[in-house]
Formats: structure tokens, C-alpha cells, sequence
């Protein structure tokens, strides 16, 4: 029963935090979506792709279901490559790559229990064996923690911020100006004075 629950509930989380993610490209231009918007080169649609191919590893290749999806090697991941969207990569590819992963990923999560054992080759030793329920909270992390960063950067594009369009509030710039003079006072009045 709580095996059950627990997994609806984490299964339920994951697939409110892809929609999330999702949202964070509505109203952009290619552009937008594309560009490096930190020091590192992170940028909105670059997520996206990144959190398509973890699933498709996680929920493929740890429990022996590889996904049809075509995968970068291992090697061009730890170069960042799944972090950006190349030229010829459109926007609707990466977002229907992102889409038929979630749909592997959902058949793997419905046919398997929560203690089915899976193996992560790419962890360090000793412990590269696991179960759906850790590869799901690991993933649900993973997904979770990079929509937060889509939040940030779409706040920084536009102003828009929220989790999905339901929640979505009016942009009062007068107000968020205000805010935010009020914290960089606080922020000033912290800092230890300079000695004279």
C-alpha cells in the first residue's frame, strides 16, 4: 500500500516538474530559448535536452530498458554537449525528444516495482546498484533542481516567474523595484564597514 502511494506521489511530482520545465520556453524567441544566459553557457532549451537525456539513461539503460532515442556518448556529456541546442536541433525536435522520453520513462516507472533493481554503470564504486525508488528521487531531483534554474533564467529574460500558468501573477515592476531596493538595503547595512 505505502509502496504505492509512495511511488504515484513521486511519479506524480516528476510529471509536474517536466511540465514546469516546459513552460519555462512559452513566448520565447529561438533566440531567447538558445542563449547562454550564465558565465558556464547555461541556457533554457539546453535544459530541456539535458533532463530528456538523464531520463532516457536513468529510466533506460539502469534498468536494462534502453530507450529508442538516439543518446550521446558518455564522453560528449562530460563535455557539456546535452547542455545546448546545436543549429540544427530545433526547438520542436528537442521538445519531442523530451516528450517520447517521458513516455519511456512512464512505461518503465508503471511496469517495474519500487524495489526493482537497477544498475547505474556511470556511479562511482561501491555502489552502483540501486532501485526504481532511488532512481526515481534521484531523477525527481535532478529535474526539480534544474527547473529551478529555468526559473531564474526566464525571470531574468522577461520577469515572468511561477511554477506553471495557473500560478503565473501580473508583473508589477513598481513593486518588484521596491522589493528589491528594501534587500539591498539590508544587504548593505550587513556588510561590515570598512575600516577609515
Amino acid at each position: 500500500m505505502i509502496d504505492d502511494f509512495a511511488k504515484e506521489t513521486l511519479h506524480g511530482r516528476l510529471r509536474r516538474d517536466r511540465k514546469a520545465l516546459l513552460w519555462k520556453l512559452d513566448g520565447l524567441s529561438e533566440y531567447d530559448a538558445r542563449r547562454p544566459l550564465t558565465a558556464t553557457g547555461t541556457n533554457l532549451l539546453g535544459l530541456v535536452k539535458h533532463v530528456a537525456t538523464v531520463e532516457a539513461r536513468y529510466f533506460g539503460e539502469v534498468f536494462d530498458r534502453p530507450s529508442a532515442e538516439p543518446l550521446p556518448r558518455w564522453q560528449d556529456h562530460s563535455h557539456g554537449s546535452d547542455l545546448w541546442a546545436a543549429e540544427d536541433e530545433t526547438r520542436e525536435q528537442l521538445i519531442g525528444y523530451y516528450r517520447r522520453t517521458w513516455e519511456h520513462a512512464d512505461a518503465t516507472i508503471d511496469a517495474l516495482s519500487l524495489d526493482a533493481p537497477g544498475h547505474v554503470p556511470w556511479w562511482p564504486e561501491p555502489q552502483p546498484n540501486t532501485n526504481l525508488f532511488a532512481v526515481l528521487v534521484h531523477v525527481l531531483g535532478e529535474t526539480n533542481r534544474h527547473t529551478g534554474h529555468a526559473d531564474v533564467l526566464r525571470e531574468g529574460l522577461d520577469g515572468r516567474t511561477g511554477m506553471r500558468p495557473e500560478y503565473e501573477e501580473q508583473i508589477d515592476e513598481e513593486a518588484r523595484a521596491a522589493h528589491c531596493a528594501k534587500i539591498e538595503q539590508a544587504a548593505r547595512s550587513a556588510a561590515p564597514v570598512a575600516a577609515e
